[in-house]
């Protein structure tokens, strides 16, 4: 009984710190923009609302001034899509699994 009882105390630990560390991943510090955002999801999943309100999902994979190259697109994952920086209105980063 002791032992179940401290098994889901680790386990409940556990738990709560991978959470507390997807919830800080992603914070919007003074001088911030878009790329420097992009940069740091680079490898992972976001959405990119552009203007007209088209969503485009997927992983980025490399970013400069102008440009955003996502890959394994939803819906496309053998596709690639580059998109204008100065076109995108949000970046939507899935914080909580």
């Amino acid at each position: 009984m002791k032992f179940k009882l401290i098994a889901m105390l680790m386990l409940l630990v556990c738990l709560g710190t991978s959470s507390l560390a997807c919830a800080e991943g992603f914070t919007v510090k003074p001088g911030d923009t878009i790329q420097k955002l992009l940069e740091d999801q680079k490898g992972k999943r976001v959405t990119l609302r552009l203007q007209g309100n088209e969503e485009l999902a997927g992983k980025v994979r490399k970013v400069t001034n102008e440009l955003v190259q996502l890959g394994e697109l939803s819906g496309r994952e053998f596709f690639d899509a580059v998109v204008e920086v100065s076109r995108i209105s949000a970046v939507i980063v899935r914080v909580k699994e």
